[in-house]
């Protein structure tokens, strides 16, 4: 087998990606190969490739929703075998021996946590993402895509849709909740989907009001156009959960706090350009308010997640483009123009 990829290269910011030959990583007894069929594109890969959060090493082949076939494994792999369809999302490796590994949060690492885009390995290698023909890595963070879901609909699973599942489960999101769905994007219309499957009350907080008919759609019991006070007032001290899939640089913190219960959980999960500040000391502390931040999530929530999404009948809404027209896509990202993922195809 070759040791290379065929993958879509950023060289330079903004500019087109090019199909170039890139080594793949050294192949070793605890690794996966895998033919790469579908690639979701996903906010921090346009973000890496446009050097928006900082430099980035280029050549740089990004893509962090992986679904492929396996067409090799290392003579450690035994719950994987050749022609699995498998799934790799924003993370592809952890240091395994820290005390978050060890107990199953390997997204949270504290040793050498590895991303599946503009990461090294430890030996130094580049790691290249999804946009490409091939994928190599840890078995472990190589999950099983269940008989019955699509590869395409499965992809945008392996970011998008653990990164709204994880804090919802975690801060026990049921029947009897009322969740808040702050920015129906695309991560924004997973947390809605999630929170119906769920049995919560799920309600769309938007900045305006051309996303209502969507949220209608996609199963939301209500819509506030958070521009509109009257709204936001009719909504006051009923949530007992909110989720942030964006934050303003000027973020009205107590606005928010006030829509929550005594008690209530605001989940953080959407990164804002500049650091968090305002928020009002009061209605945190005398409300009992929780603000929490949630990353991705580890190998064993993401099963968990595809499970649930296949019993549950879990479907995003998605656009498919050719890999080959990968430009046209990022192009038409960049424009805002997702409802509400992109997946690009082999």
């Amino acid at each position: 087998m070759s040791d290379t990829l065929h993958g879509w290269a950023a060289f330079k910011a903004r500019e087109p990606l090019v199909l170039t030959e890139l080594p793949l990583k050294t192949f070793n007894d605890d690794d996966v190969e895998m033919d790469i069929t579908h690639c979701g594109i996903c906010g921090s890969d346009v973000h890496i490739v446009d050097c928006d959060w900082g430099p980035t090493d280029f050549p740089c082949v990004t893509g962090h929703e992986i679904v492929g076939v396996c067409t090799k494994v290392g003579k450690n792999v035994k719950n994987i075998k050749v022609g699995d369809r498998l799934g790799v999302g924003a993370q592809c490796d952890s240091c395994g021996q820290c005390e978050e590994c060890k107990r199953g949060e390997e997204n949270i690492c504290q040793g050498h946590k590895i991303f599946t885009i503009a990461s090294k390995y430890p030996n130094g290698e580049k790691v290249s993402g999804g946009f490409a023909d091939k994928w190599r890595g840890n078995q472990k963070f190589a999950i099983k895509i269940p008989d019955g879901m699509s590869s395409e609909i499965a992809s945008t699973f392996l970011c998008a849709g653990i990164t709204t599942y994880a804090p919802l489960v975690n801060h026990r999101v049921t029947k009897g909740s009322k969740l808040g769905v702050l920015g129906l994007g695309g991560l924004g219309h997973y947390a809605v989907l999630w929170g119906k499957a769920l049995g919560a009350e799920v309600v769309a907080l938007s900045s305006s009001d051309k996303k209502r008919d969507d949220a209608k759609a996609l199963g939301c019991d209500a819509y506030v156009d958070t521009s509109n006070k009257e709204e936001l007032e009719r909504h006051k001290n009923s949530f007992t959960h909110i989720i942030a899939t964006y934050l303003s640089n000027n973020f009205d913190w107590g606005s928010y706090f006030e829509l929550l219960k005594p008690d209530g959980i605001f989940i953080v999960v959407g990164l804002p350009d500049s650091p968090i500040s305002g928020i009002p000391a009061m209605p945190l502390v005398s409300r009992q308010i929780t603000v929490v931040g949630s990353a991705i999530g580890p190998p064993r929530m993401i099963e968990e997640m595809l499970q649930f999404a296949h019993k549950n009948n879990v479907k995003p809404w998605i656009t498919k483009y050719p890999m080959k027209n990968i430009n046209e896509a990022f192009d038409d990202f960049r424009a805002g123009k997702p409802r509400y993922r992109f997946v690009m195809e082999n």
